[in-house]
Protein backbone atom coordinates (compact mmCIF):
# COMPACT_ATOMS: atom_id res chain seq x y z
CA UNK A 1 0.00 0.00 0.00
CA UNK A 2 0.86 3.97 -0.20
CA UNK A 3 2.70 5.33 2.55
CA UNK A 4 0.26 7.79 2.69
CA UNK A 5 -2.81 5.32 2.72
CA UNK A 6 -5.63 5.78 5.33
CA UNK A 7 -6.68 2.76 7.13
CA UNK A 8 -10.01 2.62 9.03
CA UNK A 9 -11.43 0.38 11.14
CA UNK A 10 -14.48 -1.04 10.19
CA UNK A 11 -17.33 1.10 11.28
CA UNK A 12 -18.87 -0.14 15.00
CA UNK A 13 -21.96 -0.88 13.72
CA UNK A 14 -20.92 -3.19 11.10
CA UNK A 15 -18.82 -5.19 13.52
CA UNK A 16 -19.81 -7.15 16.95
CA UNK A 17 -17.16 -7.53 19.15
CA UNK A 18 -17.01 -10.29 21.81
CA UNK A 19 -13.46 -10.63 24.02
CA UNK A 20 -13.69 -14.34 24.53
CA UNK A 21 -9.92 -14.97 26.88
CA UNK A 22 -7.18 -14.46 24.70
CA UNK A 23 -9.16 -14.31 21.30
CA UNK A 24 -11.46 -11.66 20.30
CA UNK A 25 -14.71 -12.47 18.05
CA UNK A 26 -15.23 -9.96 15.81
CA UNK A 27 -18.64 -10.77 13.21
CA UNK A 28 -18.60 -8.69 10.42
CA UNK A 29 -22.44 -8.31 9.51
CA UNK A 30 -21.95 -7.61 6.36
CA UNK A 31 -20.34 -10.91 5.70
CA UNK A 32 -21.56 -13.23 8.22
CA UNK A 33 -18.20 -14.18 8.96
CA UNK A 34 -17.11 -13.89 12.53
CA UNK A 35 -13.14 -13.55 12.85
CA UNK A 36 -11.33 -14.86 15.84
CA UNK A 37 -8.49 -12.52 16.19
CA UNK A 38 -5.87 -12.21 18.70
CA UNK A 39 -3.09 -9.74 19.37
CA UNK A 40 -1.86 -7.47 17.88
CA UNK A 41 -5.16 -7.73 15.57
CA UNK A 42 -7.35 -6.08 18.05
CA UNK A 43 -5.25 -3.64 19.42
CA UNK A 44 -4.83 -2.52 15.55
CA UNK A 45 -8.44 -1.96 15.08
CA UNK A 46 -8.25 0.42 17.96
CA UNK A 47 -5.55 2.23 16.72
CA UNK A 48 -7.32 3.06 13.62
CA UNK A 49 -10.06 4.24 15.91
CA UNK A 50 -11.85 7.03 15.41
CA UNK A 51 -10.49 8.64 12.25
CA UNK A 52 -7.98 6.31 10.87
CA UNK A 53 -4.44 6.18 10.56
CA UNK A 54 -1.40 6.08 8.41
CA UNK A 55 0.79 3.50 8.32
CA UNK A 56 3.59 5.66 10.42
CA UNK A 57 1.40 6.95 12.73
CA UNK A 58 -0.38 3.26 13.79
CA UNK A 59 3.15 2.09 14.46
CA UNK A 60 4.18 4.98 16.20
CA UNK A 61 0.46 5.04 18.46
CA UNK A 62 1.39 1.36 19.03
CA UNK A 63 5.07 1.99 19.78
CA UNK A 64 3.93 4.42 22.44
CA UNK A 65 0.85 2.59 23.95
CA UNK A 66 2.58 -0.39 24.28
CA UNK A 67 6.13 0.38 24.79
CA UNK A 68 7.70 -1.34 22.05
CA UNK A 69 11.12 -0.89 21.05
CA UNK A 70 11.55 -2.61 18.05
CA UNK A 71 8.34 -2.11 15.95
CA UNK A 72 8.53 -3.49 12.65
CA UNK A 73 6.71 -1.24 9.84
CA UNK A 74 6.97 -4.28 7.18
CA UNK A 75 5.05 -6.70 10.27
CA UNK A 76 2.57 -4.07 10.82
CA UNK A 77 2.09 -3.59 7.25
CA UNK A 78 1.07 -7.25 7.10
CA UNK A 79 -1.16 -7.53 9.62
CA UNK A 80 -2.94 -4.43 8.24
CA UNK A 81 -2.85 -6.21 4.90
CA UNK A 82 -4.97 -9.07 6.53
CA UNK A 83 -7.47 -6.83 8.28
CA UNK A 84 -7.97 -5.48 5.15
CA UNK A 85 -8.88 -8.74 3.42
CA UNK A 86 -10.83 -9.67 5.83
CA UNK A 87 -13.50 -6.34 5.23
CA UNK A 88 -12.27 -5.49 9.25
CA UNK A 89 -10.07 -3.03 7.84
CA UNK A 90 -10.01 -0.40 4.63
CA UNK A 91 -8.53 2.13 3.03
CA UNK A 92 -9.14 5.69 2.51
Amino acid sequence: MDGDAVYHAAPPEMLLVAPLDVFVAVFHRPSGITHLLTAPAPEILDVLRPGGATLAAAMQTLETRFGLADADPQALQARLDELVAAGLVYVA
